[in-house]
């Protein structure tokens, strides 16, 4: 039996998720296996290196699986992508060691978040951005700023340079307790990560590389920090936020559908 690496991308819009699930056949997971386990003539389970959720992308997530088969890697590769939709596609594999398991080895993980502050609506990137209008928990002068999307060619105008002091008191080792949404977890919620934010004329890109992350944390991370430029928390309080632990001090949970896996890291 052979253990196989590959490397996967895909448009998450119309998925529910990476994980299998037992109510839908509509997850990434379950469509390879599938498809795995009719060239195989077996079922097959392959193991991911994180459980993305519903709407969110991936540039580079990593599975692996074992199975026996005659097929050569590249045939494998051609028999997933001849049968898989044409928003998912494996786009490399390889044999790998028989200990290799893609989320017990990754050693860190890569997320881009990408808000979109020109007030002009681009149909081409409209999948991949949550534009500032679409933001949960909008007040009355947001609301305000929201609707000047309808001006072209303006912008909505945040603090970079206050996010950018947020995400530095953020970045390092620190118990992530309150940013993210699992309020039952046993496991330590102590992560190590890097913050970092760059501003073009159309956007804001959220830059986050970690040894991992928890449920909902970049997310939540991101509308913190997004709350920081809107001047409704100071870069300051991020260190209350970290020490109280509670999920309620922290910012907005911000839609899925800016979120993109981008790689994943091994030794």
């Amino acid at each position: 039996m052979k253990n196989y690496k590959i490397i996967i991308q895909y448009e998450g819009t119309r998925f529910q998720g990476w994980q299998r699930q037992t109510s839908t056949d509509n997850t990434i997971q379950g469509k390879i296996e599938a498809i795995l386990s009719k060239m195989c003539g077996v079922p097959v389970e392959i193991n991911g290196a994180g459980r993305t959720d519903a709407g969110v992308h991936s540039k580079g997530q990593v599975a692996n699986f074992k199975i026996h088969t005659d097929k050569s890697a590249g045939e494998i590769m051609d028999y997933l992508n001849l049968y898989l939709p044409e928003d998912v596609a494996v786009v490399a594999i390889e044999e790998a060691d028989e200990r290799f398991h893609a989320r017990l080895k990754a050693k860190g993980k890569y997320y881009q978040y990408r808000l979109r502050t020109l007030m002009t609506p681009d149909v081409f990137s409209r999948r991949y951005t949550c534009s500032y209008a679409e933001l949960p928990n909008i007040g009355a002068a947001d609301t305000m700023k929201a609707q000047e999307f309808n001006v072209p060619n303006q912008t909505v105008r945040l603090d970079v340079n206050a996010m950018r002091k947020a995400a530095q008191m953020l970045s390092g080792k620190h118990d992530f307790k309150a940013f993210t949404s699992n309020h039952r977890t046993k496991k330590s919620t102590v992560r190590t990560i890097d913050i970092q934010i760059k501003e073009t004329p159309e956007e804001i890109v959220f830059d986050y590389t970690g040894d991992g992350f928890l449920y909902h944390m970049v997310r939540i991370l991101t509308g913190t920090l997004i709350e920081v430029g809107e001047g409704k928390r100071t870069p300051q309080s991020m260190t209350d936020i970290l020490n109280s632990e509670e999920r309620a001090n922290a910012g907005i949970l911000v839609p899925a559908k800016g979120l993109t896996l981008v790689e994943v890291y091994y030794k």
